[in-house]
């Protein structure tokens, strides 16, 4: 990973300043496809993202979600109710909780279909792009999206806790 990462000043700078836009913009762009994937679905950004958590993490508790989100336990009970409202999560009690009332929260797959429709416009994009990559490159695409990732994770954890 380090060959090359000292040198070209300028060009460097230059280089990292666009990654940093591109960035911005891919995420801005992400924001936009899911809000329209969330509108198909008569989902609110915020049920779309939780579903997301909960497809990709769960079955969990519902406090593990709302640390995963980022949100307030009250704020996620409603989009809980929402989602199982829609038939999206089943609140189910938890039989290894120690309290009875304890309960995990389980994505319902039967409609996954429609939400993997919705982005399978993108994902097919994203499958062409790939093939222009070889294995070398993407191993390194992974490493700096993980790390990326792992960033993104950090400065968000820093500023819920300041």
């Amino acid at each position: 990973m380090s060959s090359g990462a000292s040198g070209g000043g300028q060009s460097r700078r230059r280089l990292a300043t666009e990654i940093k836009d591109s960035l911005r913009e891919l995420s801005n762009q992400l924001a936009l496809l899911n809000r329209q994937v969330g509108a198909r679905l008569e989902l609110k950004d915020v049920d779309l993202d939780c579903l997301e958590l909960i497809g990709r993490y769960g079955p969990m508790s519902p406090s593990a979600v709302a640390r995963r989100a980022g949100l307030h336990p009250a704020t996620l009970t409603g989009v809980l109710d929402r989602l199982q409202r829609g038939g999206w999560i089943v609140r189910e009690r938890d039989p290894e909780g120690a309290d009875r009332r304890a309960v995990t929260v389980r994505a319902l797959r039967d409609r996954n279909a429609e939400v993997y429709q919705l982005y399978s416009g993108m994902n097919g994009t994203l499958d062409g792009i790939l093939t222009d990559y070889s294995v070398a490159e993407l191993e390194i695409l992974v490493d700096f999206l993980q790390r990326t990732t792992t960033a993104g994770n950090s400065a968000t954890a820093a500023l819920a806790e300041a």
